[in-house]
């Protein structure tokens, strides 16, 4: 018990004193200095031990590498030293590398663009996994943007091909998507745990359902509970609600309420979203009631300014040539390395403009039948639903009410209630 104590006192010394720019307190309550961050690195030491020897290294050893590497990653700072996150820094430094290293020859524009998205999928699946928000994908993306941004005025508005009108268009079309980035960061519609009511502005209002789903849930809402009023309680659905089967499937035990109609819990964020669609990395927020139609805008403000900045680019760089068919035959492209790099930018956002198409179709289908990317996993798990255009689409029919209706609803949904915070009895 003495040593125990004696720690404890130590550590409580430690963080009386003064801190110097370069001393901070570590994960285990010491203080520590940034010129010691490379000693005491035992798991470490026995990974590169198993990796030279060509044994495997276990994943709670690269788990404690990656905590004691996020611990220490650190810059001086008045009253010591100010903790960095690595997934922050990580694209800044790695993004122009690869780009600069792929503009070199054909060979490794190749290796590294094929490389890179999946080295990106590992990394989703990695902090995935562990079920914890990273600031790594939406710190790519800004800084993706940037960069490509001044590649751009560099390397293809140097050349004095491109006139003011169209770089004014991008520079436009690069702020107009960091404002709806801006929009579709805020509240996406959280559920806080307080007593909270929904009520309706006109007594008609009800949230939109199939009559198909009219007699049965199957693990969604059924009709009755979409048109009542929702309410968020601090009690135990058991004690007020002994009855009701929709309110024990819809409690949920870490928020402490009762979701209303499509809500759902996102375990990233910790918290109930209204109509959860999904927890979106790319900026580090989920994608509810509130911020759907702006995370939209934000694809396609996205996508518009992509497409025009990479045919500016091909129409330069490979003057005389299709731009569809410069992208794939461009002659002379590496014979001048600012050329190769314009190229490389090129292919590397011809990659992510791929990616984000394909999320903005699987959303538009998603809309035009009224479901949610939560409502279509849940579909799959219980085998229920629709699965349409070669399963890029699974429609449960709970909510679907025609093309036109559905985007109706998707466009106005959050505009027809009104929450107030009442007493309840």
């Amino acid at each position: 018990m003495k040593p125990e104590r004696m720690k404890k006192k130590n550590r409580r010394q430690s963080a009386e004193e003064p801190l110097c720019c370069c001393e901070y307190i570590d994960r285990g309550g010491d203080k520590n200095h940034l010129l010691a961050c490379f000693c005491n690195c035992e798991d470490l030491d026995e990974a590169c031990d198993r990796w030279i020897t060509c044994k495997s290294v276990q994943p709670a050893a690269l788990q404690r590498i990656t905590e004691a590497f996020s611990d220490r990653f650190r810059i001086p700072w008045l009253r010591g030293a100010k903790k960095v996150d690595a997934g922050l820094v990580l694209p800044l430094v790695l993004l122009p590398a690869f780009l600069h290293a792929a503009a070199l020859h054909l060979l490794l524009t190749i290796i590294i663009l094929a490389s890179l998205p999946l080295l990106v999928l590992w990394y989703y699946y990695y902090t995935h996994r562990k079920k914890g928000q990273t600031v790594f994908f939406l710190s790519l993306g800004l800084f993706s943007l940037g960069y490509m941004y001044y590649i751009f005025l560099q390397k293809v508005v140097s050349r004095g091909q491109i006139g003011n009108g169209q770089v004014i268009t991008v520079t436009c079309g690069l702020l107009l998507t960091l404002a709806a980035l801006a929009q579709a960061k805020k509240d996406p519609g959280y559920l806080h745990n307080k007593r909270e009511r929904i009520l309706p502005c006109s007594k008609n209002y009800s949230e939109p359902t199939n009559r198909k789903w009219m007699k049965s849930s199957n693990g969604f809402h059924n009709s009755q509970s979409t048109r009542d009023n929702s309410v968020n309680i601090e009690v135990e659905p058991s004690r007020t609600f002994e009855g009701s089967v929709c309110a024990q499937k819809d409690w949920c035990k870490s928020c402490n309420l009762i979701r209303p109609c499509r809500a759902g819990h996102c375990r990233i964020c910790n918290t109930c979203v209204k109509r959860l669609d999904h927890h979106c990395v790319w900026i580090n927020s989920c994608i509810g009631e509130s911020n759907h139609r702006a995370f939209i805008l934000l694809i396609l403000l996205f996508l518009m300014t992509s497409v025009y900045g990479i045919t500016l680019t091909l129409g330069t760089i490979c003057s005389g040539h299709n731009e569809f068919i410069s992208l794939f035959y461009c002659p002379g492209v590496y014979a001048e390395y600012s050329s190769a790099l314009a190229f490389t930018c090129v292919w590397y956002c011809t990659i992510i403009t791929a990616a984000m198409s394909h999320i903005l179709l699987i959303q538009f289908l998603n809309i035009s039948f009224n479901v949610t990317e939560r409502e279509a996993r849940l579909a799959l798990q219980e085998n229920i639903g629709r699965r349409l255009f070669c399963s890029l689409v699974v429609d449960p029919e709970q909510y679907n009410l025609g093309f036109f209706q559905n985007w109706y609803h998707f466009l106005t949904m959050g505009c027809s209630q009104q929450h107030y915070t009442v007493d309840l009895v």
